[in-house]
């Protein structure tokens, strides 16, 4: 057993409450057992005697969270997109960029010739990085394959990278990402190999939890999206969308209606997506570094607030209108763009990102029953932590009990 003591503020983050109710306890503590799950969570100065004399470390008063769960990413992919940045600087669209053969089918080019090992040693170097900001959980999309042989390669690199390190990570098969350019001139052909050939060698080969449709004028149709999606979860698959990001096409909607976990970018979902949405407790993921990137106004956050919907926020981490994987900017961004409270915020990147990837039961908050995973924060409380931005507030990461980073140390095995 140990014991996480004279911690100043803990956030933990229930589901209970609203959107900015991360139910706070000032001096406080937390306790887990061997396994790394946690045994109690409260003050300090209600510390039951069994607890008193274990092994404890000190938190400094400062502020501790639930481990960051970064619920959308494309975690595998070969080469970089700088120079699309530049192109879009200059006034080119991101539809205009991959018209002309650039965007997601650059990317593609380029990660289909990738190894396997190749795609898992950056996503080793990117995971050390992410685990050092406080993250402990990651969504991880494939979709930069759109071949069977490519797309089973980077859901096999997920596995291994599952294995291999210790934050944890959900898989998602995301084929429907673009049409590729071998199909274009026989859309219904490519949509006919996701749904009778991909999605049952996912699913025979564990592969993947959730499957992913991007439901867009540049992408797929509802129609198209649909089919997908159903076959995903006739096959065991949770379905997700990219939903509205760049067009208002119905992807809300659609997301309600097959009962997604999330529906993620959301920036020109309709009034009626919105209800829908709220109506069906569909989580409404934000990814707030897209919208920078590329310009856009950011997703309706206060809106869909408002309405009942539980908003989350994750990185998009990809390599053309999202590169960077650092949740804590994303978070603050939120508060900027989205005018989301500093609270609200936090609770979209734990418990509300855990939903979105249907963790909510093990991760995202503290809680007496739940996995001992948490990030020590240089600040005093969520409030000055956002909005005193810097590079690294984390001075300490641990997963299922077990320091996997420290600001003195770095990252390596548990101590």
């Amino acid at each position: 057993m140990k014991l996480l003591a004279n911690i100043g503020q803990l956030a933990t983050c229930r589901a209970d409450g609203g959107q900015g109710d991360i139910h706070v306890i000032s001096d406080a503590a937390i306790a887990w057992d061997e396994q790394g799950t946690l045994r109690w969570v409260g003050a300090e100065r209600q510390l039951p005697p069994e607890y008193r004399g274990i092994e404890r470390v000190d938190a400094h008063r400062l502020l501790v969270i639930p481990g960051l769960v970064d619920c959308h990413t494309h975690l595998a992919f070969a080469g970089w997109r700088a120079d699309e940045f530049e192109q879009r600087l200059a006034g080119r669209s991101y539809l205009e960029i991959a018209q002309a053969g650039g965007g997601i089918l650059s990317t593609v080019r380029q990660t289909r010739g990738a190894t396997e090992q190749e795609l898992m040693q950056r996503g080793l170097e990117f995971l050390e990085n992410m685990l050092a900001l406080g993250i402990t959980t990651v969504e991880c999309k494939s979709g930069y394959g759109l071949e069977e042989g490519t797309e089973l390669k980077l859901l096999r690199v997920y596995r291994r990278l599952a294995q291999e390190q210790p934050v944890r990570i959900v898989s998602t098969f995301l084929g429907a990402h673009v049409i590729p350019p071998e199909f274009r001139d026989n859309r219904d052909g490519y949509v006919d190999l996701l749904v009778n050939r991909m999605i049952p060698a996912v699913a025979r080969q564990e592969l993947a939890r959730c499957c992913d449709a991007f439901v867009e004028e540049s992408a797929f149709t509802i129609d198209e999206g649909r089919r997908i999606l159903r076959a995903g979860q006739a096959a065991g698959l949770a379905p997700k969308l990219h939903a509205d990001q760049l067009t208002s096409g119905g992807g809300a909607e659609l997301a309600a209606e097959v009962g997604a976990w999330s529906a993620d970018h959301l920036e020109c979902i309709s009034e009626r997506g919105i209800a829908a949405i709220a109506a069906a407790g569909v989580v409404a993921v934000s990814l707030p570094l897209a919208s920078i990137y590329l310009n856009q106004p950011p997703m309706p956050a206060r809106r869909l607030i408002d309405a009942g919907a539980a908003v989350a926020i994750a990185t998009d981490f990809n390599p053309g209108s999202a590169p960077s994987y650092h949740l804590p900017l994303a978070m603050t961004l939120a508060c900027t763009l989205h005018h989301m409270r500093p609270a609200e915020a936090l609770k979209g990147a734990t418990i509300y990102a855990a939903r979105a990837v249907g963790m909510e039961g093990s991760v995202g908050s503290l809680e007496a029953g739940k996995a001992a995973d948490f990030a020590m924060i240089d600040a005093p409380d969520v409030n000055h932590w956002l909005y005193h931005f810097r590079a690294n507030a984390c001075l300490m990461t641990s997963i299922r009990g077990k320091q996997y980073w420290s600001a003195d140390h770095g990252a390596g095995q548990p101590a």
